[in-house]
């Protein structure tokens, strides 16, 4: 878990205790992240769908899924500076 809590390999979201990927890193919830949209498992199953999602998401001007759960004060440029490394059951692209 990343310091303060799991966050999303897409937009660096803090879920707190919620693990998107499971504890472990490897069993997608396939719950749709508030922030980007993304769902686990289907969009960011491979490292590809991870770069290729972000890169739309912030190319639309990064808007959030659920803009009632944008927290006040928030920052895009703090939210990607805690982007995590790939779960483990992501599979790189070959």
């Amino acid at each position: 878990m990343a310091a303060g809590g799991h966050r999303c390999h897409v937009c660096g979201f803090l879920h707190g205790d919620f693990a998107p990927w499971g504890d472990e890193g490897r069993t997608p919830s396939y719950v749709i992240c508030e922030c980007c949209g993304v769902e686990y498992g289907y969009e960011d199953s491979l490292a590809e769908g991870v770069a290729r999602y972000r890169a739309e998401w912030l190319a639309k001007g990064a808007p959030w899924f659920d803009a009632g759960a944008r927290p006040p004060g928030w920052s895009l440029a703090r939210q990607l500076e805690g982007l995590p490394d790939l779960p483990a059951g992501i599979r790189a692209v070959r």
